[in-house]
């Protein structure tokens, strides 16, 4: 007689479920031999009995199976709480096998199922319904209200900028993306819709560009015009009521693979209005610039450019290729009278160490009355010779240099000789400033010394000035006060944002401060005519044991207002299943990490916050009356690992790729260094964050008593995950907030393509619309003609971060008649 026929489908499923569980098994042991824990092992072997009991049909499988999915949810609440995420992936494969197992093919081959079947079948609905409790609310979710202005709040300092402008970056020289207009509130800003659009015709790819090509403009809205650049420093002006092209001029910037251009972005123009003294007669001839490798364009001379000689406002634009060009905002011409009659500055001039591309200015510099104030990039981890970070004042209408500071020798401020150098590898100010005509101060933010993440040999004034916020003297530029965030900074974790500059009520005294976001996630709160701290600061312990020939500060600052994510876990690994979870486990315990400040190693160390940011250039939005803060602060781990150089030359972290005709940067190399560094995000072998979501927030906080009122999970992994599912994990941003009057909130800087708006007060998200393309810029707002208020966003992608290109500026508005 022949044998009855075996229905297939337990053998299958058992094999799949042994090969599953001898690989997690595996990883397990070697997580446990790593000093991690041990259940991952144990729960492998468990599906491998599994398998084993399916491939003999037997119904313990089912049992067996209930078990081990009740064991899986009892140690993921243990290790990460009633947190749907983390939760997920500890279950996703159990709970999937659970229902594949229920399967009348799987099921009815095994003999007496019937028991097993409803011990199954009810660990399944346990397991969904905490699964559903935990997907209610995420444990880290904080919910409040932030206070109205209080009756005894001072009024917002008195500006010369009309309500319905925006004529800085940050709208004024304050820096607070703040708008007074209130037309768009939060009970109507649900009908907001597209007013108009308009291309730049600027997009990424030109022959010859960097591998990062970035667009972070905020445009300026001044007297019925927009104003804004492209990352290959293209000006343009629109109407901006109409979005229709007024002007453009093309600064026609060296970029070929003779650069050694680190990434080309602009994050905007600078505006000085007419009128604010008498201008200066115009010098005569044109300057030649050094070509430094190559031609560059003279702003006067360059192909297409019309010239005007008595410009009286004036726009600044700086270029990749290291030079400031005054143009004039009603026609786009070149402003003669500004550089000795070519319309600009030379940004390498009295440099050190020049390469083409290894020293230039990504942000607008701060104009005053008198003054047009400009820092710039150098090249991140290519050599111990770089650039000097020299912030140089320039006159307003001339461009003769007034005065200059150099962190690495801060005490000599007067005008550069002709034939000498800046301080070779100073700490530069790469982001944007903040200024106090009142007072007579200027606000900078600082980098760190090339390379960053190894400080031996630091000069006392580098030790004293790295990673700070500087206030110094408008009119001579010398140093007033130094606030210093990181000691011995060795993680990258420059002072990325621009200072914003608030006046509080504290306990019934107005104090004009100054609010300074941080990578490490610290909103420091000083006095910003002192830089003593409103809001305490503590040194807090940090860990030592730096690399051989490096040491590490004992202790670094901490504020009173800090979103500094707790220390990372094991438990707080994360993947989209148990397997790359155990090797996010395994990685973790083979990284040194004892907190946050772990020194770079050269077994590699975790960095947490990572050195994107908990805030990056985007920096925060603060309401002056109501004094608030809007923050979008992100979580991201790093890793940092430290590569002995054999010698001053050879290419040790670059895979032994020489860039094209030898021509760096070849970033993180650090030669003459030491050591080389090798860093990048800590991801899953899927690609993903090896720390559970989420990894990006919108929160609210009290500045007067440093309080964190309301923090929410922000943004969808719609573009990040190969499946475009909206699913709201909280992913990070990079681009900055806009805070109105009206109580509304804006933000499109997240990895997926949205513009948001959120109730200022609650964090609540109000309104959203699909974007082009990445929106990694700020936003602004402006009065248009007929006194309609627009919502101004720019969408065109970010190269390191990998959002869709584009070349967008898009205009919203409520509907005609819906004020």
């Amino acid at each position: 007689m022949a044998e009855p026929h075996r229905p297939l489908a337990p053998t299958l499923l058992g094999a799949l479920v042994v090969l599953f569980g001898l690989a997690l098994a595996g990883l397990g042991i070697a997580l446990g031999l790593a000093g991690g824990s041990w259940p991952p092992a144990l729960f492998g072997l468990a599906f491998v009995a599994v398998g084993a009991l399916l491939v003999r049909r037997s119904a313990a499988a089912l049992g067996l199976h209930a078990a081990l999915l009740l064991v899986l949810l009892a140690w993921g609440v243990w290790e990460a709480g009633l947190s749907w995420w983390p939760l997920a992936a500890r279950l996703d494969v159990a709970f999937v096998l659970g229902l594949l197992l229920l399967l009348p093919a799987v099921r009815a081959p095994l003999a007496g199922a019937r028991g097993a079947t409803l011990a199954l079948s009810g660990a399944l609905a346990v397991a969904a319904l905490v699964a559903i409790a935990a997907g209610v609310r995420d444990p880290q979710d904080v919910a409040g209200d932030l206070p109205v202005a209080a009756a005894s709040a001072p009024p917002p300092a008195a500006s010369a900028v009309p309500d319905g402008e925006w004529q800085a970056y940050g709208r004024t020289a304050y820096g607070q993306r703040y708008s007074p207009l209130t037309q768009v509130t939060t009970a109507n800003v649900g009908r907001l819709q597209v007013a108009w659009t308009y291309r730049t015709g600027d997009l990424r790819g030109r022959a010859g560009d960097p591998v990062e090509t970035t667009d972070e403009v905020t445009p300026l809205a001044i007297g019925g015009k927009l104003f804004l650049c492209t990352p290959h420093q293209v000006a343009i002006a629109l109407d901006a009521a109409t979005g229709r092209e007024l002007w453009r001029y093309d600064a026609h910037v060296q970029i070929d693979d003779k650069l050694a251009l680190q990434h080309l972005t602009c994050r905007g123009l600078s505006y000085r209005p007419p009128g604010a003294r008498p201008a200066a007669a115009p010098a005569s001839g044109p300057t030649p610039l050094p070509p430094l490798g190559g031609p560059r364009a003279v702003a006067a001379t360059s192909p297409g450019a019309k010239t005007r000689a008595d410009c009286d406002a004036k726009l600044f634009l700086p270029t990749a290729d290291a030079r400031l060009i005054a143009l004039d905002p009603d026609s786009g011409a070149v402003c003669t009278s500004f550089g000795g009659g070519s319309g600009q500055v030379d940004l390498y001039a009295n440099m050190p160490n020049p390469l083409p591309g290894s020293y230039y200015s990504t942000s607008p510099p701060v104009v005053t009355r008198d003054l047009v104030i400009v820092g710039g990039t150098v090249l991140d981890n290519h050599s111990v010779k770089e650039e000097s970070g020299a912030i140089r004042a320039y006159d307003v209408d001339t461009g003769a240099l007034v005065w200059n500071w150099d962190a690495g020798n801060p005490d000599a401020t007067a005008p550069i000789d002709a034939g000498a150098t800046y301080v070779a590898n100073s700490p530069n100010s790469w982001s944007i400033s903040s200024a106090d005509e009142a007072l007579g101060l200027l606000y900078v933010p600082l980098g760190n010394q090339p390379p960053d993440q190894f400080g031996g040999g630091r000069s006392d004034a580098v030790e004293r000035h790295s990673s700070s916020v500087v206030a110094l003297d408008l009119k001579t530029g010398r140093e007033r006060w130094v606030f210093q965030t990181v000691h011995h900074d060795l993680w990258d974790y420059d002072v990325p944002a621009q200072p914003t500059l608030v006046d509080l009520d504290i306990g019934g005294q107005a104090i004009p401060a100054l609010v300074q976001p941080t990578k490490q996630g610290e909103l420091f709160v000083l006095d910003r005519r002192t830089g003593q701290p409103v809001l305490p600061v503590t040194e807090r312990p940090a860990p030592g044991g730096a690399a051989q020939g490096d040491h590490s500060a004992p202790t670094q600052p901490r504020s009173g207002l800090s979103f500094d994510p707790p220390p990372l876990r094991e438990a707080d690994m994360w993947g989209g299943t148990l397997i790359d979870q155990t090797l996010c486990r395994i990685a973790y315990r083979r990284l040194r990490y004892g907190g946050r400040f772990t020194p770079p190693s050269t077994q590699g160390s975790l960095v947490y916050p990572g050195n994107f940011g908990v805030f990056n250039w985007g920096g925060v939005a603060v309401d002056p009356r109501r004094q608030v803060v809007f923050a979008t602060p992100d979580t991201l781990a790093f890793t940092s690992r430290l590569v002995p150089r054999p010698n001053a030359t050879a290419l040790v972290v670059q895979d032994g790729h020489q860039p094209p005709h030898g021509v760096l940067p070849a970033l993180n190399e650090n030669f003459g260094a030491p050591y080389a560094a090798k860093m990048g995000a800590l991801l899953s072998p899927l690609g993903i964050p090896c720390q559970a979501p989420p990894w990006g927030y919108v929160a609210g906080a009290d500045l007067r008593t440093g309080r964190v009122v309301w923090m929410h999970r922000n943004g969808t992994v719609r573009d990040l995950s190969p499946v475009p599912l909206p699913l709201k994990m909280g992913v990070p941003d990079l681009g900055g907030p806009m805070i109105t009057a009206g109580g509304v909130a804006f933000l499109t800087g997240t990895m997926d393509d949205y513009v948001r708006a959120y109730d200022l007060t609650s964090g609540r998200e109000l309104w959203k619309d699909r974007l082009p393309a990445g929106g990694q810029a700020t936003p602004m707002t402006y009065l248009a003609a007929g006194g309609r208020q627009m919502l101004l966003v720019v969408a065109g992608g970010h190269g390191s971060t990998g959002t869709k290109p584009g070349d967008y500026v898009i205009a919203y508005a409520l509907p005609p008649g819906d004020r």
